[in-house]
């Protein structure tokens, strides 16, 4: 058994089947079939359930899937690793965002790293906190910023910052002019949320659940300027984050929210009990330092 069966064997258990993996592989059928019964002599059991109609592995397949994975992994990253420890500061980061937060700050601290570390490149992924985490654990991502709490027991993480949630009506709506709403006030507007891939969509539903009703879902989007259009355009009213609140037009206002308050917590999170790049280890550190001093400049 060589690195190439694993290799081979993950690109069946991805495609779901033989034939696609020969084609993506542009090695013949029998080829890969031979490689993967090779495979299974050497580590002598079944990887998949030939009862099946399909390529469904079996308890020892998913096994040897999530140990292939990580071998394959530090492999592909060797290269990059000998020259890290040569002192050549050079790779790649995937990072995922929510596209529901001001990236501001951040992207200056991104710069700055990138100022320190000119061959380290970047790759930023917008998706919802629950498809970030999907893709961390599925080694798609190295790190993300999601929503607090997250899963400990699979993530390492550490706080970048909380933040209100208010209430977004379009000008002329019969709570404008109002300082503060009770949430149970909103029970029959119509609202427009993020979809579903969102932690905060949950958290805003659980805190209607909390104030007695069960919002009235209007409108969903993945971008909160698709949000702030249909609130212009009288299709219903939002909860939203106060600093994607300071980047919306005048055509709108917010009203803070009491009864309860709403608010949320942003990390930075990476996995557990895996392997973590030079160059994920660096940013990470960067990161964290450049947070903890912007913090305590803010705390003087």
């Amino acid at each position: 058994m060589d690195i190439k069966h694993m290799i081979y064997f993950m690109e069946i258990v991805k495609t779901g089947s033989m034939t696609k993996a020969s084609e993506n592989l542009y090695i013949s059928q029998p080829t890969i079939s031979k490689l993967l019964r090779d495979l299974e002599a050497d580590l002598g059991v079944e990887l998949f359930d030939r009862h099946k109609r399909n390529m469904i592995l079996t308890d020892a397949g998913r096994a040897f899937y999530d140990q292939a994975k990580e071998i394959v992994r530090l492999y592909k990253n060797l290269p990059m690793e000998m020259d890290n420890l040569l002192g050549v500061k050079r790779g790649h980061i995937k990072i995922g965002i929510p596209p529901i937060m001001n990236v501001t700050f951040f992207m200056q601290i991104l710069g700055e790293f990138h100022d320190c570390y000119p061959n380290i490149t970047f790759q930023l992924v917008e998706n919802g906190s629950k498809r970030i985490e999907e893709g961390i654990e599925n080694d798609e991502m190295d790190v993300g910023i999601t929503v607090l709490p997250t899963e400990t027991e699979r993530f390492h993480h550490f706080f970048i910052l909380e933040e209100q949630l208010k209430l977004v009506v379009p000008k002329g709506h019969a709570l404008s002019g109002r300082e503060r709403v009770d949430l149970a006030e909103l029970k029959e507007e119509p609202f427009l949320l993020f979809n579903e891939d969102f932690v905060l969509n949950d958290r805003i539903i659980e805190s209607c659940k909390i104030a007695g009703f069960n919002p009235q879902i209007s409108g969903e989007s993945s971008q909160w300027s698709f949000i702030e259009q249909m609130i212009v355009a009288n299709l219903g009213i939002s909860i939203l984050p106060t600093s994607i609140i300071a980047m919306l037009k005048e055509d709108v206002e917010s009203i803070a929210i009491e009864h309860p308050s709403i608010s949320w917590q942003l990390a930075i999170i990476w996995k557990k009990n895996s392997y973590t790049t030079f160059v994920t280890k660096e940013w990470l550190k960067f990161t964290k330092e450049k947070l903890i001093f912007e913090q305590g400049i803010k705390g003087e």
